[in-house]
């Protein structure tokens, strides 16, 4: 497999796994607070969205690439850039709640003598961690092909922002126009110079309009020869 495609498949893989840990947290953390609360945290409703959004979309877009590389919709550039971005800003919001949650609701950090609070503390914090986890390895992984493509772009790959990621041109030199060959001046080269031209002795002929002694008529001279 090449380099870029193994990319995608390790960082797309480990934000899945990620995205596991945090919906089971999220989910145990609103049990908690709905049974002695009455209540959720909004951070935590978002990142159950968030990580239910991930593991439906992510195992759809690798498998895709695998069965149908190069012509799934998923698997274009524009579109994968497009939603995974989207995706690392709803993981950033979750992490950027999360530590405003924790930052005014465990105040002392955790250390609680009670073990609910303690496991909620935890759970948050939880949450928090891998939540700025994949945010930063979704932004790495669209920065990355966005500026490989970009650069495939400039070396006049048509088509790249259609093409897979499999599939992109990134490391390969796109065809420019073709140079057109530059005619010299007759008797001249490429560089400027002068050819010479082998010379060749043709016959000269002359006619003169005057005779001989005692005769009339033309005289013609041929290579030399006078003929009278």
């Amino acid at each position: 497999m090449a380099l870029i495609p193994l990319i995608r498949l390790i960082a797309l893989s480990v934000v899945l796994g990620f995205a596991v840990i945090v919906l089971g947290l999220s989910a145990a953390l609103t049990s908690t607070t709905e049974t002695f609360l009455g209540g959720y945290f909004e951070f935590a409703a978002l990142a159950i969205a968030t990580a239910c959004l991930t593991l439906i979309t992510l195992p759809i877009m690798i498998a895709l690439e695998f069965l149908r590389s190069g012509s799934a919709f998923t698997s274009m550039i524009v579109v994968e850039l497009s939603w995974l971005s989207i995706l690392w800003v709803l993981w950033l919001a979750t992490a950027a709640e999360g530590a405003q949650a924790g930052q005014f609701t465990f105040v002392s950090g955790c250390g609680y003598i009670d073990s609910t609070v303690e496991g909620a503390c935890r759970q948050t914090a939880a949450i928090q961690a891998f939540s700025f986890l994949n945010w930063l390895i979704l932004l790495a992984y669209t920065t990355l092909i966005l500026v490989l493509t970009i650069i495939a772009a400039s070396r006049k790959h048509a088509g790249v922002w259609k093409s897979s990621v499999g599939n992109a041109p990134f490391f390969t030199q796109g065809k420019g126009p073709a140079a057109q060959p530059t005619s010299a001046p007759a008797g001249s080269t490429a560089d400027g110079g002068y050819t010479t031209q082998p010379y060749t002795a043709q016959p000269v002929t002359q006619h003169t309009t005057g005779g001989t002694m005692g005769g009339t008529g033309p005289a013609s001279v041929q290579a030399g020869t006078v003929h009278v």
